[in-house]
């Protein structure tokens, strides 16, 4: 295994990335998705790509938008900005909003966990608008933190105008894009939690308790379905990102533009199949494992590790030898503290020949402070010792 340090633009090389390298000679020969406007399939913890049809097409999304609605507030609970069991007020224009619905009172409180199931499971478009504004203070400003996530994505055909995906000028998406939102929404891997769930309620016991009914019917009948989320509108047609889990391998398959409901969830399930009977992949490192080890003398900590964030694997066909694959290690020159949890220090390369294969950020195992005068007193005293 090669590994050794440079410094480097980490942003520009994560974002250079997003162009998936696809099985080239299934690109165009595959039967699948016949009855959709674009389609994508994908490996989620390579980033492979199996299969496109008119990937970067800028359709409506209808309430696949909500996918971004989500990654936004998982994001916000992973860095604790967000408790699950807070409580919400939702405002008058939240609970205003037509389309499919909890059914949320103006001025009713409700907890932060059940806005994330009533979008997750019946997507919500009143319980959209209502975690947007607590996170954002408006609605318009979490589109424009929506929009912010497009471009850090490095996504090139999508932009929201909302949090919900009911009709609006110039609000659009491609399979392309909403595979690769997908993608990182299911980093956070307890989204499936909520995902996953067929039916719960809503006020469980109370005189306006509410039934939830997943729209992803895949959930129930599908095996290993877990998500993700469904759009419909009369000008969107019907559309799926759907992920499905199997003997550690993650597919995301999204169609949109299908005539109906039977006819999406038909070619969702084809698509499944397919990469389920084909493809296995194959685990080069867990999630949280330590890759480097760097020495820090003005960090409180000496050592400072460096982990990965989620699990790295490379995908192969089944029936055929498992290819010699290596990584190179890639971490900046410079690390300047503190550094927080989660941020990104540095690059993980799987090679294949000369051939990048993909690309995979590194982070520190805790949050790194500085030194105080006294640890550097004391860290020095014992240096001084040892080399008496």
């Amino acid at each position: 295994m090669k590994k050794y340090i440079i410094g480097l633009v980490i942003t520009v090389l994560l974002i250079s990335f997003t162009n998936l390298e696809v099985f080239a000679e299934e690109k165009g020969d595959l039967s699948l998705a016949e009855e959709a406007k674009s389609a994508m399939l994908i490996e989620q913890s390579t980033g492979r790509l199996i299969f496109e049809k008119n990937p970067h097409e800028k359709l409506p999304p209808a309430s696949l938008t909500k996918v971004m609605t989500l990654l936004l507030v998982m994001e916000e609970l992973h860095h604790e900005k967000l408790a699950l069991d807070e409580s919400v007020r939702v405002s008058e224009r939240a609970a205003s909003m037509g389309g499919s619905q909890v059914f949320l009172a103006a001025g009713e409180e409700i907890t932060v966990e059940d806005l994330l199931k009533s979008i997750a499971i019946a997507s919500g478009n009143d319980a959209s608008v209502a975690i947007a504004e607590r996170i954002s203070g408006s609605e318009e400003a979490f589109v424009d933190r929506m929009n912010e996530k497009v471009k850090e994505l490095g996504l090139k055909n999508t932009n929201f105008k909302n949090s919900s995906g009911l009709p609006a000028k110039d609000h659009y998406s491609s399979a392309y894009d909403l595979a690769m939102i997908s993608k990182e929404l299911l980093k956070y891997e307890n989204i499936t939690n909520y995902t996953s769930i067929y039916e719960d309620y809503l006020r469980k016991g109370e005189e306006n308790e509410f039934w939830l009914v997943n729209t992803n019917k895949l959930v129930r009948f599908y095996d290993g379905v877990d998500g993700l989320k469904t759009g419909f509108t009369r000008e969107a047609k019907y559309g799926l990102a759907a992920t499905a889990k199997k003997d550690n391998m993650r597919i995301i398959a999204v169609t949109m533009g299908a005539e109906t409901v039977k006819k999406r969830n038909a070619m969702v399930s084809q698509m499944l199949d397919y990469s389920f009977n084909h493809y296995s992949t194959h685990r080069l490192y867990e999630k949280n494992e330590v890759i480097e080890t760097i020495d820090n003398l003005k960090s409180k900590e000496e050592e400072i590790k460096v982990i990965t964030e989620y699990p790295i694997s490379v995908l192969h066909k089944k029936g055929e030898e498992l290819e010699d694959y290596y990584t190179e290690v890639h971490l900046k020159d410079a690390i300047d503290l503190p550094i927080n949890r989660g941020e990104v220090v540095g690059l993980l390369q799987v090679m294949k020949g000369h051939e990048k294969i993909s690309v995979h950020p590194l982070t520190v195992e805790r949050d790194i402070k500085n030194a105080s005068y006294f640890d550097l007193i004391k860290r020095s005293l014992k240096k001084l010792l040892n080399l008496n």
